[in-house]
This record gives structure tokens, C-alpha cells and sequence, in this order.
């Protein structure tokens, strides 16, 4: 089973395909974790897309591509996979078509996670970052106990470039324009099904199981 799970930067995606991923026993592959990972090794890839990241623009389409399906070729995705983050325009959405073709594989299911967009821009300039373990935290919605300091591990908390305000405003004015041709791509494939993103993060896990059976 190949499910592609779509929503902007601050919908949920990676809440819900961590749940997902145990529910479905697939492997949940973000491109922006893989792109984070290839940053902090100083690969090749991670130096080229840092620039990108860290202005809110989207990453060159051949990069993700070739990191994505390198990614669904190994060998733990053979049971299935659960796309978080990607495609996220019209040729990659075309190119993953193509590269699941020649393995005799399809997009089974595409979930649409829909919210709010002032809703969005809470959520994504509210958000810390352990140092140390990695840990996010919310100033909002899900604060550490003791302001700047992790609860974890007591290591220092701070805002990556690309959850401030200002670049949290122009990853999602990136993201409707060039992502939001893909939502018409697959509804008109018929296999889209849309969710409320705003709703307790149960029910959104109930809806996007329902659009999967």
C-alpha cells in the first residue's frame, strides 16, 4: 500500500503518520526529516537544500526526487510506505507515478489533512526545538515547564529559522501555490479524500482511517 499524506507546513502530517505508521505497520518517510538528516551530516544534498530551508522555499524538484525514491527502494518499505511531506508539486507527483510504475507499484490512497490558514501560522511560529534530543514543544499548545529549558533532557530549546513568523508566512504562501495543483491532480484520479485537520488529533487519526477503508 502506497498512501501519500498531503497538508501545509503545521497541519499535523507528522503527528498522524507516526500514528498511522503503527496502525498500518508501513514505513513513514517524510521528506523533510530526510532532508533535516541530510543537513546535520553536511551531505551534498543537505548543503544545496539548506539554502532553500531556510528561506521557507521549496526544495528543487530532481533533489527530493532522487532522495525519495532511493528512499522507497530499500528494502523495509516493501510492505508499504506512507509519503509525508511529498510530492509536493505537479513533476514530482509525476515522477513518483513513474517510479512506483516500474516497480509494478500505484498510490493507493491520498489524504488531504485541511486546515485554517491563520490556524497554520499558530501552530508553526509557536514552535521549539530541543538541542540536545530533538523534542518540540509548542508555546502554545504545548509548553515546557520551565520556559527556554526541555523537559526531557534539560537541554536548551530554540526556534529553527524556518518556524519563525516571517518564514512560516512565506512557507505557506510556497506551499498553497505550488502545492495546491496537486490536490486536483489526485482528486481527479479519484483516490483524495479530505480531513479536517483542526479537530483533537484522535479524530483526525478516525477520519483518515475511515477514507483508507
Amino acid at each position: 500500500m502506497i498512501i501519500i499524506l498531503l497538508g501545509a507546513p503545521g497541519a499535523g502530517k507528522g503527528t498522524q503518520s507516526e500514528i498511522l505508521e503503527d496502525q498500518l505497520q508501513t514505513v513513514h518517510v517524510s521528506s523533510g526529516d530526510l532532508l533535516r538528516d541530510h543537513r546535520k551530516r553536511g551531505t551534498e544534498l543537505g548543503k544545496i537544500a539548506e539554502d532553500y530551508m531556510v528561506k521557507g522555499e521549496l526544495v528543487p524538484d530532481n533533489l527530493v526526487i532522487a532522495m525519495i525514491t532511493d528512499r522507497i527502494a530499500a528494502p523495509d518499505a516493501d510492505h508499504g510506505v506512507l509519503l509525508d511531506g511529498f510530492p509536493r508539486t505537479l513533476p514530482q507527483a509525476s515522477a513518483l507515478g513513474d517510479a512506483l510504475s516500474l516497480k509494478g507499484k500505484m498510490v493507493n490512497s491520498v489524504v488531504y489533512v485541511k486546515v485554517d490558514n491563520e490556524t497554520l501560522l499558530d501552530r508553526l511560529s509557536g514552535r521549539w526545538t530541543c538541542r540536545n534530543c530533538g523534542h518540540v514543544y509548542h508555546e502554545k499548545f504545548a509548553p515546557p515547564k520551565v520556559a527556554g529549558i526541555c523537559d526531557e533532557c534539560g537541554g536548551e530549546l530554540y526556534q529553527r529559522d524556518d518556524d519563525k513568523r516571517e518564514t512560516a508566512m512565506k512557507r505557506l504562501e510556497v506551499y498553497f501555490n505550488q502545492t495546491s495543483p496537486i490536490i486536483e491532480y489526485y482528486r481527479e484520479r479519484h483516490i483524495l479524500c479530505e480531513v479536517n485537520g483542526e479537530q483533537p488529533i484522535e479524530l483526525v487519526t478516525n477520519d483518515i482511517m475511515k477514507c483508507l477503508s
